[in-house]
């Protein structure tokens, strides 16, 4: 199962352009996670002592832990996330808030060193940027290391269109130019 993170806002998006051309390049059954439909709960006190007190009990079949449940079990993962002030935009930080779960999508070693339990073999992160100041470390650098690091995930790829808003930019060839990338995949 491909788990299709998609935290573009805008109907007609450019990143999720080029993560619906890369999700048909993948085929299979894609479960879509559309993350400006989901009501994230506030990670306020009594959130977090609930959380902590199930995750202590290991009592993971909550609703709570669903999407960590779901991203575990994905064999592939796709993010969209379009390149907002350094990043992506919040809603995905409070996905990532919401899967980063003991027991489901990581456990700690004896040592203290986070070690992932994540099925995916690979995860594409999908980028657009209307500018051509994109350091990779802020957005995708954050994911990538979580991926790695935290999940387990050691095959992430980026896919990015970068420069599409510069004045006289030819945002059909960047457009085109990243489509050719997906198609090699």
């Amino acid at each position: 199962m491909v788990l299709f993170i998609d935290s573009c806002v805008r109907d007609d998006s450019r990143t999720r352009k080029l993560s619906e051309a890369l999700l048909s390049k993948l085929g299979g059954e894609v479960k879509r996670v559309p993350l400006k439909d989901i009501a994230f709960q506030v990670s306020d006190q009594s959130f977090l002592k609930k959380r902590d007190e199930l995750i202590a009990k290991r009592q993971f079949d909550y609703e709570m832990f669903a999407q960590a449940r779901d991203f575990a079990q994905a064999d592939t993962i796709v993010i969209a996330a379009p390149y907002w002030d350094l990043s992506f935009p919040a809603m995905l930080k409070q996905y990532i808030e919401n899967i980063n779960v003991l027991g489901i999508t990581f456990e700690y070693t004896p040592d203290g060193f986070p070690k992932g339990l994540c099925r995916a073999g690979k995860l594409y992160y999908v980028m657009t940027a209307g500018g051509g100041y994109v350091p990779e470390q802020y957005g995708f650098g954050y994911i990538k290391e979580l991926a790695q690091s935290f999940y387990g995930i050691k095959d992430v790829k980026l896919i990015k269109a970068t420069g599409l808003d510069i004045y006289g930019a030819d945002e059909e060839s960047i457009m085109k130019e990243a489509m050719e990338e997906i198609e090699r995949i």
